[in-house]
């Protein structure tokens, strides 16, 4: 009985904590949100946009402060926090994420492509963090187009680059966004980490960030020309390499052995939406290839308090996650599908 008792007051307080929030709160948290990523956009005080947005914040700022009170009773493995994104409805969230396209994989004799063997690797380390190894690049942004396919793409690359030039060297996404077409791709409108390597391989290269440099941070409906240059190109790729699909075994040797390794989740969720810290896990997430919308780059794996994690790298700028990270439940079935479409390139070589 005494249990029930404080379990019974433990979940008032709890409601208690998200309903009492004042409106003063709101407005303060509101004007603040403004003024940290609001501040290139004008509204009309009296505005429709305006009124929807605050009311949108609103609801959205209940549910991390609901959150973050159960995760402080021991409810979640993560925390919610304001971000770019607190003013985004449920539905307008999913329409910006959703850039992955998920697409059959071709078979494993592909010219293109290998599928990589399934082995356990009982001998690899406990964790890895290959920032700590220098071959992971800044957090980017990919701002407001459906282009995180090849930011994860680019990503990988990057990192095979690095460990085989002991040079990290961004590329250009906007070469991949501009120029994949005729592998499938359609820039702002989605893509497939697969398909850009494909790119690279046929174009014979990608360009530097540096000279090629990214267009769609605020505009992501404007198509722009293919202006790859050869004498820009810092790398070409001869292959690559799809893992076992749905295998995180293989997924993490993967990310031992051979770096970061471009992923796609299911991502559709407002926690993640607006996680902030801790190890994310999500029960609704779904595995299935079909059900993927966003492609990402696991950079490393550990555990954390007895719950094992993915690193991942997304391309929502440092404001997003944690300075732009999110650890991802590891071992837990497959959950949000980061084993199904791990992909990263091989016979990687610099050209500058």
């Amino acid at each position: 009985m005494n249990i029930l008792c404080i379990l019974s007051l433990a979940m008032s307080a709890l409601m208690v904590s998200a309903q009492s929030i004042s409106q003063d709160e709101i407005e303060i948290q509101w004007q603040q949100f403004k003024l940290q990523f609001r501040n290139n956009t004008k509204f009309d005080v009296n505005s429709v946009e305006e009124d929807k947005r605050r009311q949108t914040f609103e609801a959205n700022y209940r549910l991390i402060v609901k959150h973050n009170s159960e995760a402080n009773a021991g409810q979640h493995s993560y925390r919610l926090g304001v971000n770019q994104f607190a003013d985004m409805t449920a539905d307008e969230y999913k329409q910006m994420v959703n850039g992955f396209r998920a697409h059959p994989r071709p078979p494993a004799k592909s010219v293109n492509t290998r599928t990589a063997r399934s082995v356990k690797a009982d001998n690899l380390p406990a964790s890895v963090d290959w920032r700590d190894k220098g071959i992971v690049a800044p957090v980017k942004n990919q701002g407001n187009c459906g282009s995180c396919w090849a930011f994860a793409a680019i990503a990988s690359l990057e990192g095979q680059l690095a460990r085989k030039t002991g040079k990290l060297v961004t590329l250009s996404e906007e070469n991949l966004v501009d120029c994949s077409a005729t592998q499938g791709n359609n820039g702002c409108g989605g893509g497939l980490m697969d398909y850009a390597y494909e790119y690279i391989i046929a174009q014979g290269g990608v360009d530097t960030e540096a000279s090629y440099g990214y267009k769609h941070l605020y505009d992501g409906q404007t198509v722009y020309p293919c202006a790859y240059n050869a004498a820009n190109r810092a790398a070409t790729v001869k292959n690559y390499t799809n893992v076992p699909m749905g295998d995180e075994e293989a997924l993490r040797e993967a990310v031992a052995t051979i770096g970061p390794i471009a992923v796609a989740i299911d991502a559709q969720y407002q926690t993640f939406q607006m996680y902030e810290s801790g190890v994310y896990d999500e029960p609704l997430c779904f595995e299935k290839m079909e059900d993927l919308d966003h492609g990402v780059t696991v950079v490393g794996y550990g555990s954390d308090n007895g719950r094992d994690y993915w690193l991942v790298r997304n391309s929502w700028d440092t404001t997003w996650g944690d300075a732009g990270y999110i650890k991802m439940y590891r071992n837990k079935n497959n959950q949000c599908g980061i084993a199904s479409a791990a992909t990263y390139p091989t016979g990687v070589d610099y050209k500058l």
